[in-house]
């Protein structure tokens, strides 16, 4: 079972990029025949499969990488040819020397790998062939070229569904967690419920890096996208508010380790958390509200359900009990970042 996982995603690959994938191989496939017939387009088909890649600037790159790796490996390959002939032992030591040169160039994997395969195939089907190395390079080109733009042609691929997906989720987990810390100081709580409420916070660390990975592939998706400027206003969104809720969830941690790490059972009869407590539960109220309005398209209309913002002016607390005023200062501290952040002072 464990092999079996290791061998398949949870998600699938679109069923778009399937068929642009098929239908940008069956074209490089075409007209690489078409210019070239004296061989099968092996290497425009695979350039083709290759390059077609969920973003526009990605089969860019791998478009730039097959061809680079190809050009060089041919190089190398006419030049050892042309000194040493082609026995087996020239073609091993020229796959080792392309593999050392690709190292000592730095080149990218995609390059590193083309090049000592292009070579081989060079000295050991194209030896007897003086054109086969340059309708190789050709053939490349042609099946780099047309994966490329096929990929911009046929809906090229915006990828905001996840990163909205991801903030948004980041978004009211966070509300929730104030929620929770509100909830906690209002009723006496034991070191498991604590605990609890300890774990469930941390979790926003890594939800907040699945949110930040969502918006920068949705950023290169846009990348040389032609669709770029009817999604940009959209994505800007979606950043802003992933650039508020870093504050927010690091308050959110603090705040909630500050109540496992200080609290007693006589907290809840503190005469201020009760205020604190509703402070809290407005601000959990607000974010909720200000992911509602990132999830509306432009030009949408607020939904009838939607409540005023319930944020007050900030407390006036009173001196609390000696045993409770590192926990009610830190906790005062944090709630002030959170509002800041939430009515954008």
């Amino acid at each position: 079972m464990h092999l079996t996982s290791s061998l398949q995603t949870s998600n699938r690959i679109p069923l778009l990029q399937v068929a642009k994938t098929s239908f940008a191989t069956i074209m490089a496939w075409i007209v690489a025949q078409l210019v070239l017939p004296a061989e099968l387009p092996i290497f425009a088909a695979i350039a083709a499969l290759l390059v077609v890649q969920p973003s526009i600037n990605q089969s860019l790159g791998k478009a730039i990488e097959r061809s680079l790796g190809v050009i060089g490996g041919v190089i190398v390959a006419s030049a050892i040819g042309f000194f040493f002939g082609s026995s087996s032992w020239i073609v091993l030591a020229t796959i080792v020397l392309c593999i050392l040169l690709a190292w000592a160039l730095r080149l990218t994997p995609g390059s590193s790998n083309q090049m000592p395969i292009s070579a081989m195939l060079v000295l050991s089907i194209g030896a007897n062939t003086p054109a086969y190395a340059l309708d190789r390079i050709i053939e490349t080109v042609i099946g780099a070229v047309i994966a490329l733009v096929v990929n911009v042609l046929i809906v090229p691929p915006v990828l905001l569904g996840p990163s909205r997906e991801s903030v948004g989720l980041l978004a009211h987990e966070v509300a929730d967690t104030l929620d929770r810390v509100a909830a906690a100081l209002l009723t006496p709580q034991t070191p498991a419920e604590l605990q609890e409420l300890m774990i469930k916070a941390r979790l926003l660390r890594p939800m907040q890096a699945a949110a930040d990975k969502a918006i920068d592939q949705a950023e290169e998706s846009l990348t040389l996208n032609p669709r770029e400027a009817r999604h940009r206003a959209t994505l800007d969104t979606d950043k802003e508010l992933r650039d508020r809720l870093r504050t927010l969830v690091t308050r959110a941690i603090g705040m909630t380790r500050a109540l496992r790490d200080h609290y007693d059972d006589s907290l809840h009869l503190e005469p201020s958390v009760q205020a604190f407590s509703l402070e809290l539960g407005r601000a959990a109220h607000d974010l909720r509200l200000i992911a509602s309005d990132a999830d509306r398209r432009p030009g949408e209309k607020t939904p009838s359900f939607a409540e005023a913002p319930a944020l007050t002016a900030p407390l006036t607390i009173a001196t609390p009990h000696p045993q409770h005023w590192i926990l009610i200062g830190s906790l005062m501290e944090d709630l002030r970042r959170v509002r800041e952040e939430i009515v954008g002072d």
